[in-house]
């Protein structure tokens, strides 16, 4: 799976986060435009804090189901099949031996638990880092809300359409109680649709576009460091 790779220029630090980002309606139209706290979107992006973030949320996605059976679970009598001695052979213990065709597995995979807690505000960066990078290439876009008549793929279609978001991978972020975006964008391949609680530095930097509702962008900015 690719994700894609920061830019970890110290514009990011110079630049001042204190201009507005557009407004948008459905039809692409631009209806107010709403200023960006430093806090939230003025981080210097730092890869290793990345790196071990997008490590830790991908183990903790892991199921560690991966098994095999030692001689101890293959099925099998456990009588020995001759005598130690006199019979000119090799000697064997059981049928269920490593050595033997059907027997057990030796140093094969076992489940495993890869959780892994990490600090809440080792992720809060990320995040903030994360949003950072992708302010600076202007790949955050604000709609102030979804309007659908119907919750027709076509209508969800015709929006990014005109937010010339069509064709493109993109991360639709959404506040409380606009969860219902997601029907009609379910059916549209590359788009993702997530509630702002749940946005995390890895969903962000596998989208090269994203989509904020002015609700969502609202709440983001509520919390900063």
């Amino acid at each position: 799976m690719e994700v894609e790779v920061l830019n970890n220029k110290s514009e990011i630090q110079e630049k001042r986060v204190g201009f507005s980002v557009e407004v948008l309606n459905n039809k692409g139209e631009v209806t107010e435009k709403v200023s960006l706290i430093e806090e939230v979107f003025n981080h210097k992006v730092v890869i290793p804090v990345l790196h071990e973030v997008i490590k830790g949320y991908l183990n903790n996605r892991r199921l560690g189901t991966a098994s095999s059976k030692t001689r101890g679970l293959v099925s099998g009598s456990g009588r020995k099949l001759w005598k130690q001695k006199g019979t000119g052979r090799a000697r064997v213990g059981s049928i269920r031996s490593p050595l033997w065709r059907g027997g057990g597995t030796v140093f094969g995979p076992l489940p495993k638990d890869y959780y892994g807690k990490l600090p809440a505000k080792v992720k809060k960066k990320a995040l903030y880092m994360s949003l950072s990078d992708k302010i600076l290439n202007q790949k955050i876009k604000v709609i102030n809300e979804f309007s659908f008549e119907s919750f027709k793929t076509k209508e969800a279609a015709n929006i990014l359409s005109n937010l010339n978001l069509r064709l493109k991978k993109v991360l639709i972020v959404v506040g409380e109680g606009e969860e219902r975006v997601v029907v009609p964008f379910r059916n549209i391949k590359g788009i993702k649709v997530i509630k702002v609680n749940d946005l995390n530095a890895y969903e962000i930097l596998l989208f090269p576009e994203m989509l904020f509702t002015k609700k969502a962008l609202d709440k983001i900015q509520g919390y900063p460091e």
